[in-house]
């Protein structure tokens, strides 16, 4: 299960109970053998033998450091069920119950002829201060989410009012600010999160379960994790110790530098099993940079809709592994709409940056500047070509969820059908297109009817698609898929694939094999 680790509601802590085995190994004494002019050298024990060590000590690096991190706590006032201001109705217990002077002490104390009363709610977070000169401080989006009022904590007990610069739903983010004139602060900066490797040493600092600064240590346990939090998700994982109200804390290397901000924990109760996440650097500063500047995150947008290269779709375009984005459809009015990138290509590299699947795209894109011109690698065809692009800006809701292609079947309009690979297909012309509700701007082969439990019955094609095109060439009549399939298959092909139309028009892939 997945916590988010700030937006801390306290209760009491309730005991747990811990076992911890340990095991002895026996070391045989060291052996030294005497044959004539040979000398066995004697065997080192494991407990003997040099290993690498962690930091001797953190603790010059986090007394630099921690008063550079600081506590953040929110209120948000909460009004009653119907949204109404007023005291809650005191509930009907039996005559004589020993529970009745309680609620009477509690019910008692509100005004009369009011009904459920607004409450303030009150959370705990972490943050840390990146700009001294400014004011500015930087945590994640989910601790101040709904905030009225939010107050920054310092490690030396002194608090500050401070105010929304702008915020990221997308990645998390948030940047506040604060009076620099009231206080001293101490800024951190960001590192290199890029030249992190699985196994280095780093640091957390934060406000756990309200507790104050405090310092947990571990190693990074991996990178690039995707935890389907969000649309950009490139995680550092770390066994550092991170619990509820560590959101929003940095995650520093070894020289003092932000690596990572601590969001989110996986853990069946709550608290830290070892399995921390923290939003990379790389990702985080470009990010603030904008928030900072406009108040919001602008990224560029490349204006296409993909899916994953599976085995299946690599082995019918002639790929020798299933890397890259596959173009599934070009979207109206983007910056590839006048034909630089086509529906059948696969991105395999971006502005000299891989892409390995299909999650890689949408970030590198949306870390890329609006209006710049980058160099785009595509497969087309069989064939690795070079494109060049300039980037838009993507909107918030530019990039709807396609919509769910209508999935009733139609009677069967065609004059003339041909059944290849378990579909039956027809000629796609006005009367088809009334009978099944295409739109005109659909062209193709039109699928009349699907067997039950044929290959394209499990692909999920239905009666109303339209088949555009088979291994990226165009098909307009029955006859040319049955031609075009009989040729994959004379090439030794074991796989078609098909760019098939819903009905109004969205695009997708799917493999179907020939065997």
């Amino acid at each position: 299960m997945f916590f988010k680790t700030g937006r801390l509601v306290l209760r009491s802590a309730t005991a747990a109970t811990a076992l911890i085995a340990l095991t002895a190994t026996s070391l045989n004494p060291a052996y030294v053998g005497v044959a004539r002019a040979q000398v066995q050298a004697p065997i080192v024990p494991n407990s003997q033998q040099p290993r690498a060590q962690g930091p001797a000590s953190v603790a010059d690096l986090a007394a630099g450091l921690l008063d550079a991190v600081v506590n953040i706590s929110t209120s948000q006032t909460v009004k009653g069920q119907d949204g109404e201001s007023g005291p809650v109705p005191m509930p009907k217990v039996p005559d004589g119950s020993p529970f009745q002077e309680f609620f009477d002490e509690y019910f008692g104390k509100q005004n009369p002829g009011e009904s459920n009363p607004s409450h303030k709610v009150q959370s705990l977070g972490s943050g840390f201060v990146v700009d001294a000169a400014e004011g500015i401080v930087v945590t994640n989006n989910h601790v101040i989410a709904d905030a009225d009022e939010i107050e920054v904590n310092f490690n030396d007990g002194s608090k500050l009012k401070a105010t929304l610069v702008g915020k990221d739903t997308k990645t998390d983010l948030a940047v506040l600010k604060v009076d620099p004139k009231k206080h001293k602060l101490i800024a951190v900066k960001f590192g290199d999160s890029s030249k992190t490797r699985i196994g280095d040493w780093v640091m957390a600092i934060g406000n756990p379960f309200g507790l104050g600064g405090t310092v947990t240590v571990g190693i990074v346990s991996a990178r690039n994790r995707d935890i389907n939090s969000g649309p950009y998700d490139n995680f550092i994982q770390t066994d550092a110790a991170i619990n509820r109200g560590n959101s929003g804390g940095p995650l520093f290397d070894m020289y003092g530098q932000v690596i990572g901000i601590n969001t989110a924990i996986i853990s069946p109760t709550g608290g830290s099993i070892g399995i921390g996440f923290a939003i990379p650097a790389e990702l985080a500063s470009g990010v603030i940079a904008q928030l900072r500047q406009f108040g919001e995150a602008r990224r560029g947008w490349l204006g296409v809709r993909i899916q994953p290269v599976t085995d299946d779709i690599a082995e019918s375009l002639g790929m020798t592994s299933s890397k890259g984005a596959l173009v599934a459809g070009i979207i109206e009015g983007g910056p590839v709409a006048n034909g630089a990138i086509l529906p059948g290509d696969v991105i395999t590299r971006f502005d000299g940056r891989d892409v390995n699947n299909v999650k890689d795209l949408p970030r590198v894109v949306a870390e890329s500047p609006i209006g710049k011109e980058v160099d785009v690698v595509v497969v087309r065809k069989g064939k690795e070509q070079t494109v060049k692009v300039t980037l838009g800006r993507l909107e918030d809701g530019d990039q709807a969820d396609a919509k769910k292609d209508d999935q009733t079947t139609g009677e069967d309009g065609a004059a003339q059908n041909v059944d290849v690979l378990g579909m039956s297909l027809g000629k796609l012309d006005d009367a088809t297109r009334k009978t099944f509700g295409i739109a005109k701007e659909v062209e193709g082969v039109l699928v009349t009817e699907v067997q039950n439990g044929s290959i394209a019955a499990n692909k999920r094609i239905a009666a109303g698609d339209v088949i555009v095109d088979i291994a990226q060439e165009t098909v307009s009549t029955p006859e040319d898929v049955a031609a075009r399939i009989e040729k994959l298959r004379d090439e030794g092909r074991k796989n078609a694939l098909l760019m098939l139309a819903s009905k109004t028009g969205e695009l997708r892939f799917v493999t179907l094999q020939m065997d």
